[in-house]
């Protein structure tokens, strides 16, 4: 048996943000391997202009870590999270997104976790970075919070994301499409897990491998938070599971809290705000079921 290092491939896929770009590279030229693994860089840029290739040129004129850009012309996230996969060549893949950054030991806290579960891949916890300029009704309503768990606890497939995730590329075995393009603008993660896990992989969560996501004051506009909450409520009825309780579930929804709206302005924006967005996610539930869409395009 060969003692080289296992090889670690790390995805970012991007769309017309080298700012943010340029600060991901930076902070994953300095992750801590432990010795225990290398690891390379793919970026697949989702814009037909190729606006992330400069960035990623002056990062290889000066790092040693091996980067790889290709660019997915269509912009649907899916297509692109396919194209990086396709260019990797680790045993291990990755995923972190580009508004996203890392601690030092980000990749090596992950490895260790796999290495120690047994498992088929390890998920970890995203926080919110705020711009110090961030209204305190979006930094209070905990908009921008995931749910966290503890080290070890087996993720279900409605709780996993691709925003910080480490995997056994093997999973990927005699599956055609990885992540399916017909769903666009979102959710096309949360599918990628529950097909895994449907087939007997399984994951677990390591909340010690922490990444920061940067939420620019562009995204504390309520306008943007709406937008962003019936995209994701138009989305949902594309998962094949719970339809039913789902459309249940949103059918008592929408009149509690409409209902409950006036009040809870009385205790503060923040509540206010945060249950306004619920009432949109399930109102764009159940239009999507009628084949209705107020919102087709992602915002970034």
């Amino acid at each position: 048996m060969s003692d080289a290092p296992q090889h670690i491939s790390v995805c970012v896929c991007t769309y017309k943000r080298p700012k943010l770009l340029k600060r991901l590279l930076e902070e994953l030229r300095g992750q801590d391997t432990g010795g225990l693994f290398v690891y390379s860089i793919v970026v697949v840029d989702n814009d037909h202009l190729r606006s992330a290739e400069p960035v990623v040129a002056n990062f290889t004129a000066t790092s040693a870590i091996p980067i790889k850009y290709c660019v997915e012309p269509q912009q649907n996230i899916a297509l692109a999270r396919n194209r990086a996969i396709e260019n990797t060549s680790g045993a291990l893949v990755a995923f972190i997104d580009d508004d996203e950054f890392p601690i030092n030991r980000w990749l090596l806290t992950l490895f260790k976790a796999l290495k120690e579960y047994g498992v088929d891949g390890v998920l970890g916890p995203v926080k919110p970075h705020f711009d110090d300029a961030a209204p305190p009704w979006v930094v209070n309503s905990k908009l921008y919070d995931r749910p966290s768990y503890l080290t070890g606890y087996k993720v279900g497939w409605h709780e996993s994301r691709t925003g910080n995730v480490l995997f056994r590329k093997n999973v990927l075995d005699g599956v055609d499409t990885p992540f399916k393009p017909e769903f666009d603008t979102g959710g096309e993660d949360v599918d990628f897990f529950r097909r895994m896990i449907e087939k007997g992989c399984e994951f677990v969560w390591c909340n010690e491998a922490l990444l920061y996501e940067e939420v620019p004051l562009s995204r504390c506009k309520l306008s943007y938070l709406l937008k962003r909450a019936l995209l994701r409520g138009s989305n949902s009825p594309k998962h094949p599971r719970h339809r039913i309780r789902n459309t249940v579930k949103s059918l008592i929804a929408v009149p509690c809290y409409a209902l409950a709206l006036p009040v809870l302005a009385v205790f503060g924006q923040h509540l206010f705000v945060k249950y306004l967005i619920k009432l949109c996610d399930h109102i764009a539930r159940l239009l999507a079921l009628l084949g209705l869409r107020l919102v087709t395009q992602r915002e970034m």
